[in-house]
């Protein structure tokens, strides 16, 4: 049986029917800069050591400060931050407008109201097709209360979402 050729847009399409949560993912770069992104492709590994990955497109204008940080924080957003997906989702945006952003103790950007924070040393970089895959040994772990933000058909939901009884 011959292999189907799979459109990106197809692929796109398909993949937008899975539901996942929403994280931001940031670090410094060696001039210490704060960079991050939008992920909604993040996952844990492992429990022992505590493991976690996460997919960076190789286009990103953060991949090189990633590519060169020795660790990063994924942030596990609630339904409320909405909006700071949206700016952590776009290009060349000036993501971090306020100079006093709270820092962890290897001084890494911390971003107020998540639901979840995963402070991570960079263990391990795999490409993998159009991405990078980071994998992180989390070294500090903290988590609130709260309604997690979904990306779901390429938007953000809550948890009832999209076509929900009620």
């Amino acid at each position: 049986m011959l292999a189907e050729t799979i459109t990106a847009e197809r692929f796109r399409t398909s993949l937008a029917r899975w539901a996942s949560g929403v994280t931001v993912v940031t670090t410094v770069d060696a001039q210490g800069r704060s960079h991050g992104f939008t992920a909604s492709s993040f996952t844990s590994v492992s429990l022992e050591p505590p493991l976690v990955l996460v997919c960076l497109d190789l286009r990103a204008n953060c991949f090189d400060a990633f590519t060169g940080a020795e660790g990063f924080v994924v942030h596990v957003l609630g339904r409320d931050q909405q909006d700071l997906a949206a700016l952590f989702a776009r290009r060349g945006a000036d993501k971090f407008p306020q100079p006093g952003t709270a820092r962890s103790r290897r001084g890494l950007p911390l971003l107020p109201g998540a639901l979840a924070r995963l402070e991570c040393r960079t263990e391990r970089q795999v490409p993998a097709g159009d991405h990078l895959v980071l994998f992180g040994e989390v070294e500090h772990a903290e988590a609130g209360e709260g309604e997690p933000l979904l990306y779901y058909r390429k938007g953000f939901h809550g948890i009832a979402g999209p076509g929900a009884a009620g």
